[in-house]
């Protein structure tokens, strides 16, 4: 068994914000913004509720408050989406491998959290869909199995679409995020998110993990053990 951690969430990058971090540290888990116009997905960040009992947006610049929200993963049915460069990555994952996503998070009114890189949920691996290995009647077989995933409410385009599923029963959104970086300074001066020296002892992993790609494997036994703890799965 091994374990893959992969960045989502919405960043300054995609969208130019954070979800927030709160002082108990529950967070708000706030994903990208839906890029295709042709999407069925009616819901945005203006008309979507958080745990906090607001909407999203009330955590965002205003101007991107009636984005449409591309959820993904989503934590409903357990489901995660690629069809760009991460599907390679994907397709190594086995069934009850564990895939654990973190997101930047900015504390929002407390002085208590950092704005870093948080583990924010994972999957238990359940099987991984590649379409382009299906034939037609197949998938519109997975497309009613998988309705909630992003990808799936686009257009009927899925051509290299790499589909993950997680057990239900061992997969989840946690209530608190879990701190995974440092800030440290590259050779030019500039900021950049590195694992912290604790989760480099703890899972074995090390360096840069500001960006999605590439996703960062834990084969040891050992580390994916620490793993679990870390996540608190039975």
């Amino acid at each position: 068994m091994k374990a893959m951690l992969l960045r989502v969430g919405i960043d300054k990058g995609t969208d130019g914000a954070l979800g927030p971090i709160f002082e108990d540290g529950t967070f708000e888990y706030i994903p990208i913004s839906e890029r295709d116009p042709h999407s069925k997905e009616e819901r945005t960040y203006r008309n979507t509720i958080g745990i906090s009992g607001k909407p999203l947006s009330a955590y965002l610049p205003k101007k991107i408050e009636n984005r449409t929200i591309h959820f993904d993963p989503e934590f409903e049915t357990f489901t995660y989406g690629d069809p760009t460069s991460k599907r390679r990555y994907l397709l190594k994952l086995k069934k009850d491998d564990l895939l654990a996503f973190y997101a930047g998070l900015t504390p929002f009114r407390n002085g208590v959290h950092k704005e870093a890189l948080y583990i924010i949920g994972y999957f238990t691996v359940k099987k991984v869909i590649d379409f382009n290995q299906l034939s037609k009647i197949h998938v519109e077989k997975i497309y009613e199995i998988c309705s909630k995933n992003a990808h799936l409410r686009r257009t009927y385009d899925t051509e290299d679409l790499v589909v993950v599923v997680g057990n239900k029963n061992k997969s989840a959104l946690l209530d608190k995020a879990v701190l995974v970086s440092r800030t440290k300074l590259d050779k030019r001066g500039r900021l950049y998110q590195a694992v912290s020296p604790e989760m480099e002892e703890l899972l074995g992993i090390s360096g840069s993990i500001q960006r999605s790609i590439p996703p960062r494997f834990i084969r040891n036994e050992n580390k994916v053990t620490n793993l679990r703890r870390i996540l608190r799965m039975k």
